[in-house]
């Protein structure tokens, strides 16, 4: 599996959504591709709005056309609000079912990537990337959050993501992650916050 691999299958998506409509954006590595430091993904991450009491509909029409990665993809995802699924070809599919203000807000504010003259791929803003890899939390992300905060140096909304992210880390009572983040933004900038 290439990067071109997952630009391919995300490309796949991107026009499946667009077919039906659906208001959507892509996040997780595909998102990091276009703002931070390119690096090896190996899934396709997007939200995808399912508004609360929808999500059979979205998950039954998804499941038509992208194989399930589990068994029971389409219980967990009920359960869970996040399909796990596959193209063809085998690349992993990560349809997080959104409903909350932030993410219905994130997805409007997408904007379109050129990837190619052939491929153009709808991504979360830059702000709301870094919003979603700290919530995340993974080191991983940690390491995204970072790369788009040194390739995106004076072009951040910095207010957006401070003023969106704490109610989000105080679902999870994680105080400690917004205070993490205040040190790489200091560190990108090569100044105190």
């Amino acid at each position: 599996m290439s990067g071109l691999d997952i630009i391919l299958a995300a490309a796949e998506v991107e026009a499946f959504c667009r077919h039906h409509a659906w208001q959507f954006c892509f996040i997780g590595g595909v998102a990091v591709q276009r703002w931070g430091m390119p690096r090896f993904t190996q899934d396709v991450d997007l939200t995808l709005m399912a508004t609360w009491g929808t999500e059979a509909e979205y998950i039954d029409i998804l499941l038509e056309t992208f194989p399930a990665r589990l068994s029971n993809a389409r219980n967990f995802a009920l359960e869970h609000r996040v399909l796990l699924a596959k193209t063809a070809s085998g690349i992993a599919l990560d349809f997080a079912l959104g409903a909350f203000p932030f993410e219905e807000a994130s997805t409007e504010r997408a904007t379109v990537w050129a990837v190619s003259d052939q491929i153009a791929l709808t991504t979360c803003s830059a702000e709301d990337l870094v919003i979603h890899k700290v919530f995340a939390g993974r080191d991983r992300d940690w390491g995204d959050v970072g790369s788009v905060l040194v390739r995106q140096r004076g072009k951040l909304d910095l207010a957006h993501i401070r003023r969106e992210l704490p109610p989000l880390l105080e679902l999870k009572d994680d105080v400690e992650s917004f205070e993490k983040l205040q040190r790489l933004i200091a560190d990108a900038d090569g100044r105190p916050q």
